[in-house]
């Protein structure tokens, strides 16, 4: 399985988010630290969920690397990634 694909089943498994979109950056990291034959280690990542209510940035965050934790410590090398809750993402449109 794809590591994308792994992402995307963890962190709806985790959030039940209802906006998740993925990006494989790897292109961009070719020749840099981290960077894998083959890519899929630079993601960047947008979650809009009711999971992130009441919560801070850093706890989302730590929401989506405990969700991720066998990616981040493997495939993974660099996460980027948005966290929002729905009303807030409404607000950005």
């Amino acid at each position: 399985m794809a590591v994308a694909d792994k992402i995307r089943e963890k962190l709806t498994q985790a959030l039940g988010p209802r906006v998740l979109e993925i990006v494989d950056e790897s292109e961009q990291h070719q020749g840099h630290a981290g960077a894998r034959p083959g890519g899929e280690s630079h993601f960047r990542v947008k979650i809009v969920s009711e999971a992130f209510e009441g919560l801070g940035r850093v706890e989302r965050q730590r929401l989506v690397n405990r969700a991720l934790a066998q990616e981040l410590s493997g495939p993974v090398h660099a996460l980027a990634m948005e966290t929002r809750t729905p009303a807030e993402a409404a607000g950005s449109t």
